[in-house]
């Protein structure tokens, strides 16, 4: 969730139409808002655009990414994008506030998120009394409460510290002693950095192989034109077996379109890679999980209807 800051630009930033054929006889124009700045989740995304992958399935895929970080869900609840990444928990809440959205295929296949420590927390446990940096975020919360009482700790006990979206920075200016952040981002930055770490990934401690990152799209959209979500999903599938296939040139991309430099994009895509590889199909039991989890830490208030929430079908 600490994906969706910085929320007042989005108008500014997207003025454009959606669902557009150029040419009745061409591939048709599909808009997906990315969640974030390019990264190394978005490297499927990218390569579908770059290989031709999008036009072998009779899309021209175009995608918006922001000078800033974004919200991919009320661009596409204003039907200004066809298709949207959007982080699992946001999906959730998105659903309880009444917006009819639907998880129609798993980009990144696994949880990213982790609490990181400094060197000497060698287990979750002894985070109790420590400060922890949180986004401000409520998955930020539940993951630092599922990774404490997994190993048998009190969350309450840890002292959390708001620290927006800056962990590297809070870590390595010693403001904190752990923080919850992404291992494949922040994760492999820290260590890029030369300090000493120990990543407990709430994975390991108590939450399910939910999937981070979410193709969402609207429902009538599912509902009216379940082609072009197929469409969408087989493309995205090829885009990520053509950036595992050649990384050199998805970090290339990536690298050019974000600004981070070359190696730690690199770093971040070999981190990353597990959790992109295809087929981009749902698991009902690790989404049931999901449910149960969100539901269990707080992040949402009632129960998330997987089967209203998310398209199974394929």
């Amino acid at each position: 969730m600490r994906l969706l800051a910085l929320l007042a630009a989005t108008a500014a930033l997207f003025s454009f139409g959606c669902g557009e054929r150029e040419d009745p006889l061409g591939p048709r124009q599909v808009d997906l808002a990315l969640d974030f700045q390019p990264n190394a989740n978005h490297v499927g995304v990218y390569a579908a655009a770059r290989t031709g992958a999008d036009r072998r399935h009779g899309l021209r895929l175009r995608v918006r990414a922001p000078s800033a970080s974004t919200d991919s869900i009320k661009l596409l609840t204003a039907e200004r994008v066809d298709l949207a990444l959007v982080d699992i928990h946001d999906l959730a809440l998105a659903r309880q506030r009444g917006q009819d959205l639907v998880g129609v295929a798993p980009v990144v296949k696994q949880p990213l998120a982790a609490v990181i420590a400094r060197r000497g927390v060698r287990r979750p446990r002894q985070l109790e009394g420590k400060r922890v940096g949180l986004s401000g975020l409520p998955s930020d919360s539940a993951v630092l409460r599922s990774v404490v009482s997994d190993d048998g700790g009190e969350p309450r006990r840890a002292r959390s510290v708001t620290i927006g979206f800056s962990a590297v920075r809070s870590l390595l200016a010693d403001r904190v002693d752990a923080v919850v952040a992404f291992w494949n981002a922040e994760g492999v930055a820290l260590r890029r950095s030369g300090i000493k770490t120990t990543e407990f990934r709430v994975s390991d401690y108590g939450a399910p192989p939910y999937p981070e990152l979410v193709l969402t799209a609207r429902r009538e959209t599912v509902d009216r034109d379940p082609r072009l979500v197929g469409d969408a999903v087989a493309a995205l599938e090829d885009g990520a077996r053509a950036a595992l296939a050649d990384r050199p040139a998805a970090v290339e991309e990536i690298a050019e379109r974000s600004g981070q430099e070359r190696k730690l994009t690199s770093q971040q895509l070999e981190a990353t890679a597990p959790a992109l590889r295809p087929p981009l199909r749902f698991d009902r039991k690790a989404l049931e999980g999901f449910a149960a989890f969100d539901r269990r830490f707080g992040v949402i208030d009632r129960p998330l209807d997987v089967e209203r929430a998310f398209d199974l079908r394929r």
